[in-house]
């Protein structure tokens, strides 16, 4: 079944969208956390971020600048958060990639974050840097 992501892009259900290309839409949130919050998504449809093609990465990584420039210049804010999960336990409410662009607002309005940091040893870390280069894509 498709997610509810693909049948907006369809047109099956109706959106406030901002931006439509080929391989990327952008649309407003309907439950925003401030005024400007929009979504951007790729038209194809996969869970995790790491599973997109290259030209819908692409195309998002585009689309993200140029709707993050947009919301900033109409809603007159400068802060913002761009925020994406990938897998319920990462709070991915909908299993089809998106980002939010969320304005932060003066009034405080925007996106919340707890941030619980933790340390990083040199001698893991570099087991983990060769571990991951070992698997990065070019």
């Amino acid at each position: 079944m498709p997610s509810i992501f693909t049948r907006i892009i369809r047109h099956e259900i109706p959106a406030h969208f901002i931006l439509e290309e080929p391989h990327v839409v952008a649309f407003l949130d309907i439950a925003p956390l401030s005024r400007g919050h929009a979504l951007v998504v790729p038209v194809e449809e996969k869970e995790f971020l790491h599973q997109l093609s290259p030209a819908s990465a692409e195309a998002v990584g585009r689309a993200l600048q140029r709707v993050a420039c947009a919301v900033v210049a109409a809603t007159g804010t400068r802060d913002y958060n761009i925020l994406q999960n990938n897998g319920a336990a990462a709070h991915q409410a909908v299993p089809h990639v998106h980002f939010h662009v969320i304005p932060k607002q003066t009034n405080g309005e925007g996106l919340g974050i707890q941030w619980r940091p933790g340390g990083l040893e040199a001698a893991d870390a570099g087991v983990l840097v060769a571990a991951i280069r070992q698997h990065l894509s070019t």
